[in-house]
């Protein structure tokens, strides 16, 4: 995946699609163009909302954090038992973007070629010559779903961490680049590891959001079983182009940001290595391993993204706690003292939120030159 501080290739304009046009802004953080490309974007966001609502009761929370990474152009990992509408939410948002969708399912003896492609030999009816012929695989579409990513070996999920990293596949001696705008939206079962591959912590880092479905409330789970249980299919309408996620993305790299914000964001990713020299003590008892810079880049771009998406032409330190879990949750790797005490990454980045206070961070940066 490509790393957050490089902004995706993506034209100067955009498509213009029914009721959504979609301007650049222009650089400058004030401006009826900036304003009226900002109203824009809360417009389609609020229309998104909706039609995600039509296939999917509930999971609000869970809906926003997959729209920031999406509008930040990172990947996502989806952690929840069975039944929690994770493949329904990931196809229902691939059509209301009007977004290629592909579905793999992660099997133990899932191989490389099955989701890059392969080469296939064919013989050439005029020439009667025979040529190999690159046939592409499930990855070469704009979304794609990677079904209990854990169940397939290394090999697998080497030749994945190269789409998320690189954004193409190599095939022999050949490369080949995947359609844009891409995403991966990967799922896990948290319950049933028998059979599985741990994730490795570089390819866990590949992943911007590490969001945690849960069960629905008592009232989400009976307008459920309403919602499921009859002859109506909920009718989408789309709402975004591929061409105008691309040029969003892009907006979203123009939000400015204040210095103690990025201050912040540095500050927070760094409390969690127990290596730094005033490292907390609950730091140095309960984590093995920190996050690394990537965690900074993320919680500013989700931060930005996450302005955007509300109608707000900065971001603040609140956005960035707002993106703190999704992104830290899966960067710390606890210790043993933590897992027989039942402290989990989620309770660590909660104690690391109240310990590292704002106001040092904009200390810090009235002093930056």
């Amino acid at each position: 995946m490509t790393d957050p501080a490089n902004a995706t290739n993506a034209n100067d304009t955009a498509e213009t699609a029914p009721e959504q046009a979609v301007v650049l802004a222009d650089g400058n953080d004030s401006g009826s163009s900036n304003r009226e490309t900002i109203d824009q974007l809360s417009t389609a966001y609020a229309r998104m909302r909706e039609e995600i609502g039509k296939a999917i009761v509930g999971q609000h929370e869970i809906v926003d954090q997959l729209l920031i990474a999406l509008f930040s152009g990172g990947h996502c990992l989806l952690e929840g038992v069975p039944g929690l509408a994770k493949t329904l939410l990931v196809s229902t948002v691939a059509e209301i973007l009007e977004l290629s969708f592909r579905r793999i399912q992660f099997t133990p003896d899932l191989m490389p070629s099955d989701i890059t492609g392969t080469d296939v030999l064919q013989d050439d009816p005029e020439t009667r010559q025979r040529a190999f012929h690159f046939m592409q695989g499930p990855l070469f579409a704009n979304i794609v779903l990677a079904d209990e990513i854990n169940r397939t070996p290394p090999k697998t999920q080497a030749a994945l961490l190269e789409a998320m990293q690189e954004r193409r596949v190599t095939v022999g001696t050949s490369s080949y680049p995947l359609p844009q705008p891409f995403f991966v939206l990967a799922t896990q079962n948290p319950i049933e590891q028998e059979g599985t591959y741990t994730l490795p912590e570089a390819q866990l880092d590949r992943f911007m959001f590490h969001v945690v479905v849960d069960y629905p409330t008592a009232d989400e789970e009976l307008s459920i079983l309403k919602q499921t249980t009859g002859q109506n299919t909920p009718d989408l309408d789309a709402t975004l182009t591929g061409q105008q996620i691309l040029d969003l993305q892009q907006l979203v790299r123009q939000v400015p940001v204040a210095d103690h914000v990025f201050v912040y964001a540095r500050d927070l990713a760094r409390a969690t290595r127990p290596s730094e020299p005033d490292a907390r003590p609950f730091v140095k008892s309960y984590i093995a391993w920190g996050a690394g810079p990537r965690a900074g880049q993320y919680l500013v771009v989700g931060a930005k993204a996450r302005a955007l998406l509300e109608g707000r032409l900065h971001a603040t330190t609140d956005d960035v706690k707002a993106v703190a879990h999704p992104v830290l949750r899966h960067r710390i790797v606890t210790t043993f003292q933590a897992d027989s005490e039942n402290i989990s990454s989620d309770d660590l980045v909660d104690m690391l939120l109240r310990d590292v206070p704002v106001e040092l961070a904009e200390r810090a940066a009235s002093r930056v030159p």
